[in-house]
């Protein structure tokens, strides 16, 4: 049948596109790495992981305290596939946390965001409008929160989208490691924000300059501009869209809890 009531035929046989999430499960590609877990009683305690990581984000490998700083790690899988036992991705997608510090992880618990206080979330709970500052990033990071907003995800069904203006918006969204010709842009856009105003850095490079860390011509991420205090760090290289979604939704306090939903698993309780 041709016309629109042949494009309407065509586009139910697809049915609901949109993940469960959060009501239901997620879907993830077979090649999704979420939360490592470590052991630095197996193998040789993840040092041979730590010599390979290109991030230096393995801590301490082979001690009680060892574990994996989320805001360096790219997931690239070098670290667990030298070190096997040791090292180990999950798929555990909840990988964001309130303060940078947070994101040093064993895989002892879940990361879970924690929400703003009550005066906040009264005030962004129920309509977030963001506004997103690629500061010199590769744009797998921008990419991913582009892809955020499509018919698969679709945020904005939690009254949360991205808009043009810093001035229309209620937040800003960092990516990339804020290299030295963004950062006058970028504070400058943190200034045309209205007050209150929320800060969101997504993805390695935002976290801690990423595989550019350390570099003279960049910041070292958020963390190498004081001036713009952050509210949620996402980590990721880059974050998958429901990584960068279940963080929001936890700052905001519309998720609660710590059961882990994923496709073709239903309700898995955390370890």
């Amino acid at each position: 049948m041709d016309g629109i009531p042949g494009i309407l035929q065509f586009r139910a046989r697809f049915g609901r596109q949109t993940v469960a999430y959060p009501e239901g499960p997620a879907r993830f590609p077979e090649r999704f790495r979420g939360l490592p877990v470590v052991d630095p009683r197996a193998g040789d305690g993840g040092r041979a992981g730590a010599a390979v990581c290109p991030t230096e984000a393995v801590r301490d490998a082979g001690t009680p305290g060892m574990a994996i700083d989320l805001g360096r790690c790219t997931f690239c899988g070098l670290c667990e596939e030298a070190s096997p036992g040791a090292i180990r991705f999950t798929r555990d997608y909840r990988i964001s946390g309130r303060t940078r510090d947070s994101l040093q992880v064993n895989g002892a618990a879940p990361l879970l965001a924690a929400a703003l206080d009550e005066k906040a979330r009264k005030l962004f709970g129920r309509s977030l409008r963001l506004r997103q500052v690629s500061a010199g990033g590769c744009n797998g990071c921008e990419a991913e929160l582009n892809a955020s907003g499509n018919v698969q995800f679709d945020m904005s069904r939690f009254g949360v989208a991205f808009v043009a203006s810093p001035r229309h918006a209620d937040g800003l969204v960092v990516t990339g490691p804020v290299s030295e010709n963004m950062r006058e842009a970028l504070l400058k856009t943190w200034e045309a924000l209205p007050a209150p105003r929320l800060v969101i850095a997504v993805g390695a490079c935002a976290c801690s300059g990423g595989i550019f860390r350390d570099s003279p011509v960049q910041s070292n991420g958020m963390p190498g501009v004081p001036e713009i205090p952050v509210d949620l760090w996402v980590a990721g290289c880059p974050p998958h869209p429901i990584t960068f979604i279940d963080g929001v939704l936890r700052l905001l306090g519309r998720i609660e809890g710590d059961s882990l939903r994923l496709a073709g698993t239903g309700i898995v309780e955390p370890r």
